[in-house]
């Protein structure tokens, strides 16, 4: 199987599998509200799902290391399939919250993902390879909360209803949120069998495995030991700078998840369908960019001159966020902020994975996934929290936090091309 057959096949099977969560995303402030959940419960809410993933996301990749890349797939799609239909039978918050934790702890599907391509990518081609996650992400974000925006409409149940199947539609209408909960995990079952099916494995299990380096729980001292193991064979410095930066990252773009919908529903009056609405904006932005324009962008210049970029913009899109007045306003201000965010996320993951060896991807791809996780961890409850006190206040905040990274990204720059 040639290399482009086996990152199109990855790639579907991504999409596939986000296409379920972006289904569910914008549905879940609304769907804690049904339960009266507070804005710090509704952060929460997306905190769980990552904080599961941070613990357990290192220890799929470092069994992917060693077992294969297809079994930690197959396991996390499937995983997937459990957890939404839970999310979909859910009534109660406690049953709304184990289903996210158990989406979580099978939440290893990306890095395992990321560490995939990388292992049939040269380092001049991974930006573009690591793009096609972001565009699979990208994807998930316009189909998936277009879909949930139809599947939660009135009209769709008359429509069931029509067709022959009144009770079904009574009972879907009593529980709005079960049908988008079914079809996600619709999506990740084939996602699972496109895996079993379609994806051949590159690691080689045959080999020894006792070189390859283990992932751990970012709450484990080893994992910390790991990183400033990475930190000393790096005579350069940059491997812990662009963890750093890509944790920051994704706190900011974390906090947007439950601060942003329940924003759009104080101050502007949004439901649940036009909130999906808007992520599917940001989706469409993420594919043009990610799928398409990144690869002549990064041909063009520098990666470290786009991450700066996506920085500047990302930072100014957040702050001016709560200055919306209209749906229109807001459109334009998330825009920009997603441009950003689609312009440093695959950079920086091409540079990370530039900067670990061979033997070492899974592992520091999973040291970079656990970070990200601690990110998405602390970043929804932040968001929430801060919004119990001030609507504009999250987003004020993390626009200064990641202007920040302007700092990591010039000695980034000046220690990859200190000539230039």
């Amino acid at each position: 199987m040639n290399q482009r057959y086996k990152l199109a096949t990855v790639f579907l099977v991504v999409l596939i599998d986000l296409m379920g969560f972006g289904l569910v995303l914008p549905l879940l402030p609304f769907y804690a509200k049904e339960f009266q959940a507070s804005a710090v419960t509704v952060g929460l809410l997306y905190s769980v799902y990552s904080f599961a993933q941070l613990i357990f996301s290192p220890i799929w990749g470092s069994y992917s290391d060693r077992v294969g890349r297809r079994p930690i797939m197959l396991l996390s799609t499937f995983g997937a399939v459990i957890g939404y239909v839970m999310f979909g039978l859910a009534n109660s918050l406690f049953i709304l919250f184990a289903s996210r934790i158990i989406a979580g702890i099978m939440g290893g599907n990306i890095s395992t993902a990321q560490a995939y391509i990388a292992d049939i990518t040269s380092e001049g081609e991974r930006a573009k390879g690591m793009g096609m996650i972001g565009a699979a992400f990208g994807i998930g974000f316009v189909i998936g909360p277009a879909l949930a925006t139809g599947l939660i409409h009135e009209s769709f149940y008359g429509f069931i209803g029509r067709f022959g199947f009144p009770e079904t539609a009574a009972l879907l209408q009593a529980n709005k949120f079960m049908l988008p909960g079914f079809f996600a995990a619709f999506m990740s079952l084939l996602s699972f069998l496109l895996v079993l099916v379609k994806l051949p494995e590159t690691v080689d299990t045959s080999a020894d495995t006792s070189r390859r380096e283990k992932r751990h729980s970012v709450f484990t001292p080893t994992f910390w030991k790991k990183l400033q193991q990475y930190s000393h064979a790096d005579a350069r410095g940059i491997l812990i700078s662009l963890l750093i930066a890509f944790f920051v990252l994704t706190f900011g773009q974390s906090t947007l998840y439950s601060a942003f919908p329940l924003f759009s529903e104080q101050e502007l009056g949004m439901t649940a369908q036009e909130v999906g609405v808007q992520f599917f904006w940001i989706g469409l932005i993420a594919v043009f960019i990610q799928g398409y324009l990144i690869r002549y962008l990064t041909h063009w210049f520098q990666e470290e001159h786009v991450f700066l970029v996506g920085c500047g913009l990302m930072a100014v899109g957040m702050g001016l966020i709560p200055l919306a007045d209209s749906v229109w306003t807001l459109a334009a201000y998330l825009g920009i902020l997603a441009v950003g965010h689609s312009l440093n996320t695959p950079t920086i993951m091409s540079l990370i994975s530039q900067e670990s060896g061979e033997e070492s991807y899974g592992a520091v791809m999973g040291s970079a996934q656990g970070l990200s996780g601690l990110g998405r961890m602390v970043g929804p409850t932040w968001g929430g929290f801060l919004f119990a006190y001030a609507a504009g206040l999250p987003f004020y905040i993390n626009a200064v936090i990641i202007a920040s990274l302007f700092y990591v990204g010039i000695r980034i720059k000046q220690n990859l091309r200190p000539n230039k």
